[in-house]
């Protein structure tokens, strides 16, 4: 489960995660509770947050 992957890796290796969802409502898509609360302070503990904002590229490639 998504828990014990992120547990296994916190403070051994680094983790990568991508999402479109904003990291506000990750706790509630985790669906709540003690697991979400673990899992999204394991992930945003000590991270380095890139936000990418701007325009799809998907349209520009379609016209």
């Amino acid at each position: 489960d998504l828990l014990e992957v992120i547990e296994d890796r916190f403070s051994v290796a680094s983790t990568i995660i991508t999402s479109q969802l904003p990291v506000p409502e990750w706790h509630e898509y985790l669906g709540g509770g003690r697991i979400a609360d673990a899992i999204c302070d394991r992930l945003t503990r000590n991270a380095h947050r890139i936000d990418i904002d701007g325009d799809s590229l998907r349209a520009k490639i379609t016209d």
